[in-house]
């Protein structure tokens, strides 16, 4: 037995106008109407969380910087370093980024905060 359907030409070209249609419409909205699949949400979302959770530590950070032990002498020296990543693993290594419960720097938090500290100076 043969079960295979025959459609007329007029059916036929609409499901292949519907077909056409929705790729257009899936290329579009991925390509300009800002959809994203479901993994790149998740991924935009983590993105601003980590931003969240830096801009959230990085004033504590600059709180420590500022009330540590010779806190003049340590902004001479972060100010005299010439590159940004650099003032940021001097903020590290001096433990200010280090927060608290944790026992590494967040190189991300005294990236921020070396940041602000420089631009704090002058």
């Amino acid at each position: 037995m043969n079960f295979s359907m025959k459609l007329t030409p007029k059916v036929e070209s609409v499901l292949w106008g519907a077909a056409g249609g929705a790729a257009a419409l899936a290329i579009v909205g991925f390509m300009f109407g800002g959809w994203v699949t479901g993994g790149r949400a998740k991924e935009m979302a983590q993105q601003q969380a980590d931003k969240a959770v830096v801009a959230a530590l990085s004033p504590i950070c600059v709180d420590k910087f500022r009330h540590a032990k010779n806190a003049d002498e340590n902004l001479g020296k972060l100010n005299a370093i010439s590159y940004s990543w650099e003032k940021g693993t001097y903020v590290s290594a001096g433990g200010w980024a280090t927060m608290p419960g944790n026992a590494e720097p967040n190189s991300a938090v005294a990236q921020a905060c070396a940041e602000v500290l420089s631009t704090a100076a002058k």
